[in-house]
């Protein structure tokens, strides 16, 4: 995977970019129908207000216009946008009258093989109004993001009109503790806050929120946005500090990796409120977000089978995040591995993402039909008429269970199991000893969320030797992550806690391994 994404695949011929008289009356149908409907959708959330009511009145029928909209943007793209015009004539299909005609997007398929300007309408990116996102996994190789002005108010919209409904403020102050820089998440949020609030972009700095409240006192209501563990150590932070909280009303934000339910109960022993969000940088950051009633059905589905059955299927043991989206702003979907797909099209979008896989697998479900499950049982139906009562949205459910590449999440950096090999082989003198590995995320008893590396050893080894191998393969991962990921290196650098990688040693056959077949590796384990 690393060495497909540094490596410049093979270009595809670029079309030529004269149409002929039947696609030009084509692009302006198409175009006309794009901007009727994105009119339609910036009118609706122009205020928080109307964002709030649109969201509040979502129909089932508007799914079946968002799906005619995502099959007109792959249509559109096709006559509009180089790159993916010569995408589809590699890849011919006929005539392709449904969304599912058009072929899936990837980073490896599709991003690679051609340039930034290229994937953009008309093959060009304009020379002014835009900003570019980065984003850098673990695969080592950064892939920027451009995003035109209009494009970016449409976001900044999405944000402000979730933060109204959820997060009712009086006076409301927000300090963005997410990662500064070239990141999407930082720039754009604190960008979106400034239309409705005070903002200081602290990044995840904990003196400078502490040193915020000091300055600004208990007159505000604020609303922090980072990452799950940072909101944990800011909690343990300001309560060593003796921190007043009663004489605080003080909300929190977050996103970029999964939170458990046990966490989001310790946040909120002193957060009024705690909500989630989806998104990814090669997308945008605001696809889904939590409410009252989606997190309410997440903690309900922990407990009960019979719904836990009903919408998961009988064999499913984990515990998916629960969201609400916008199809009209993005359109989702599932393959049949059920990885999500995306299309995020219309007149504002300066690179339209195109049925795009980003790895997560994930299911769809209508509102409707999660409400026709919960109305069977009537203790079930109260609860969720009581979690209705506010933060309601009427959107389509995003079940999210995360990556199906492989790859950890932690503090806003993926971590893949090959770059964690790696750090675990290159120079260490003990490598021989190692059999296997797996990697896992896991949650102590005061509720720190760690990665943690699970080797399996060749052999019994004293005492002596396993601690020296323990401390070969923790500095060398940590070594390996910092230089081939940007976000891991930026995370390093604003919180040394994100060092703290842990190493289990384990006999050959025992704990994660126990039962395991050697013919294949299982690189996560949960």
């Amino acid at each position: 995977m690393t060495e497909t994404l540094h490596r410049r695949a093979e270009p595809f011929p670029l079309a030529s970019p004269r149409l002929t008289a039947g696609e030009r009356w084509r692009r302006a149908r198409l175009t006309f129908f794009g901007r009727v409907l994105g009119a339609a959708v910036r009118l609706a959330g122009r205020h928080p207000a109307t964002w709030r009511w649109s969201a509040r009145r979502h129909h089932p029928v508007l799914d079946l216009l968002a799906a005619a909209n995502a099959r007109a943007g792959c249509a559109l793209a096709a006559l509009d946008v180089p790159a993916y015009r010569a995408y589809l004539r590699a890849r011919p299909a006929g005539v392709r009258r449904r969304l599912r005609d058009f072929p899936e997007t990837d980073k490896v398929g599709y991003v690679v093989p051609f340039d930034a300007a290229k994937r953009c309408r008309g093959g060009r990116l304009p020379e002014r109004g835009v900003v570019v996102d980065e984003s850098a996994g673990s695969s080592g190789r950064p892939f920027n993001w451009p995003r035109g002005e209009r494009e970016l108010r449409a976001v900044h919209r999405d944000i402000v009109g979730y933060t109204s409904l959820v997060f009712p403020m009086r006076r409301p102050f927000v300090i963005n503790a997410y990662s500064m820089g070239a990141w999407a998440t930082g720039t754009t949020t604190g960008a979106a806050m400034a239309r409705i609030a005070v903002v200081k972009n602290t990044g995840p700095d904990l003196g400078k929120i502490v040193d915020t409240f000091r300055e600004f006192g208990p007159d505000f209501d604020y609303l922090v946005t980072a990452y799950p563990p940072f909101l944990k150590h800011l909690r343990d932070r300001l309560d060593a500090d003796g921190f007043d909280w009663s004489r605080h009303r003080i909300f929190a934000s977050c996103g970029g990796e999964g939170m458990t339910e046990a966490l989001r109960g310790y946040l909120e022993e002193r957060f009024l409120k705690v909500r989630s969000a989806y998104g990814a940088s090669d997308l945008t950051i605001g696809i889904g977000a939590e409410t009252r009633f989606t997190v309410w059905l997440r903690r309900r589905l922990r407990s009960d089978p019979e719904l836990r059955a009903a919408l998961l299927g009988g064999d499913e043991q984990r515990l998916p995040m629960v969201f609400q989206y916008n199809p009209l702003a993005t359109y989702l979907e599932t393959n049949e591995r059920r990885e999500l797909l995306c299309t995020i099209t219309g007149p504002d979008v300066l690179q339209p993402r195109l049925r795009y896989n980003v790895g997560d697998e994930a299911l769809l479900v209508d509102y409707p039909r999660i409400l026709d499950l919960v109305r069977g049982d009537p203790r079930r139906w109260a609860e969720c008429r009581a979690a209705l009562a506010s933060e309601r949205m009427t959107l389509p459910v995003l079940l999210l269970f995360g990556r199906r590449d492989s790859t950890v999440s932690y503090l806003g950096a993926n971590l893949y199991p090959q770059d964690v090999e790696y750090g675990l082989y290159a120079g260490n003198p003990y490598a021989a000893e190692i059999s296997r590995f797996c990697l896992a995320l896991a949650e102590d008893a005061t509720l720190e969320t760690r990665p943690v590396v699970h080797l399996e050893l060749r052999r019994p080894l004293p005492g002596s030797q396993r601690e020296a191998l323990a401390v070969a393969c923790r500095s060398g991962v940590l070594r390996h992550l910092a230089a081939v990921s940007r976000d891991f290196a930026q995370s390093l650098t604003e919180d040394p806690a994100a060092g703290d990688l842990r190493i289990e040693l384990h006999e050959p056959g025992a704990g994660p391994f126990a039962g395991q077949q050697k013919i294949k590796n299982i690189y996560l384990v949960g």
